[in-house]
């Protein structure tokens, strides 16, 4: 099972501010165990290019992106 783990977080529910890496990083996991190690690379680069090149950060990290926001910008960085 490919889950990221974490309480349900109620008093953010609805909000857009959850950050979403846990999320993406499981994906990633998924297509590595898949047999798709390419496909999880571009995943985790564009995750991690987000993070050191841009400054689209969640409530949590000290940024003010949604999570809509942030997963967004991370599918742009997909494939670059």
């Amino acid at each position: 099972m490919f889950e990221p783990v974490h309480g349900s977080a109620p008093d953010i529910a609805g909000r857009g501010i959850a950050n979403p890496v846990g999320a993406i990083w499981t994906a990633a996991m998924l297509l590595d165990h898949l047999d798709h190690p390419e496909a999880a690379a571009e995943v985790e680069q564009a995750m991690a290019a987000v993070l050191a090149r841009t400054g689209i950060r969640t409530p949590d990290l000290g940024g003010t992106a949604t999570t809509e926001e942030f997963t967004r910008t991370v599918l742009e960085f997909v494939g670059r």
